[in-house]
């Protein structure tokens, strides 16, 4: 049995200390149980959702629920939900779920000479990145722009080989800020997650990116671990849904 919370449901809801500690180990789900998990989204018809969690495994909602927006077939997200039963139907547990924060959720991108402008390759405050779920996740601050959405790519150069000579994935984080921002910080933390189903994973060492820190300068990043736990900075970030400043 997954060690979980049993707390309120609504003070659970907006505190997210920890992803599964718990105040109660008992041998089974009670409506009282809590659980947080970054997942993927699975559209399964409209308005039904299953989820994939780094942690938990496969999700169904045996509990339904109505969501305020539509979400899209490989979303990613921080997910509040109730377990109820384990092995259910097929799936690892069966759940009610609570609340979800949708990520900002892209593809990697072909990096060419005459695109490179466009992604640009500002400095960027890349406060941790993991892989996990087959996605990139990247968590970060930025500083607000006053109109124009930030833009964040993951890019890979059309002009290099799948596979580089030395075994690893090559790959650049790029920031573009369009000339359009403050000296004030987004007072949340932002989050990106990076499809890397295009990328040959199992043929690989693992993942080289370079990142251009606006703290350390260029760095280049080693992933080796394709399915790393989720860092201790990601596991109590903010359920706000206020709409994101980045693209």
């Amino acid at each position: 049995m997954k060690k979980i919370m049993k707390c309120g449901l609504w003070v659970c809801a907006l505190v997210l200390g920890l992803f599964q500690a718990s105040c109660d180990d008992g041998d089974g789900y009670s409506i009282g149980d809590i659980a947080y998990d970054w997942v993927t989204v699975h559209v399964q018809s409209d308005g039904v959702y299953t989820f994939t969690g780094d942690t938990w495994g496969t999700m169904f909602p045996a509990a339904s629920v109505v969501w305020g927006y539509r979400l899209s077939e490989g979303t990613r997200g921080l997910l509040v939900f109730n377990p109820l039963y384990d092995n259910y139907y097929g799936y690892d547990v069966g759940i009610k779920p609570q609340q979800l924060r949708p990520f900002l959720t892209k593809t990697v991108e072909e990096l060419t000479d005459a695109n490179e402008a466009e992604f640009a390759n500002h400095p960027a405050y890349v406060l941790d990145a993991w892989v996990a779920g087959g996605y990139m996740n990247m968590l970060f601050k930025m500083k607000l722009p006053i109109d124009k959405k930030h833009r964040v790519s993951l890019v890979k150069r059309a002009d290099e080989p799948a596979i580089g000579e030395d075994g690893y994935i090559h790959l650049e984080y790029r920031y573009n800020t369009y000339g359009d921002t403050t000296d004030v910080f987004n007072p949340y933390e932002e989050v990106v997650c990076y499809n890397l189903n295009t990328l040959p994973l199992d043929e690989a060492d693992g993942i080289k990116m370079k990142v251009n820190s606006a703290i350390y300068g260029e760095q280049t990043w080693v992933f080796e671990n394709m399915e790393q736990p989720v860092p201790e900075e990601a596991k109590d970030i903010s359920m706000s849904s206020e709409e994101s400043d980045i693209e």
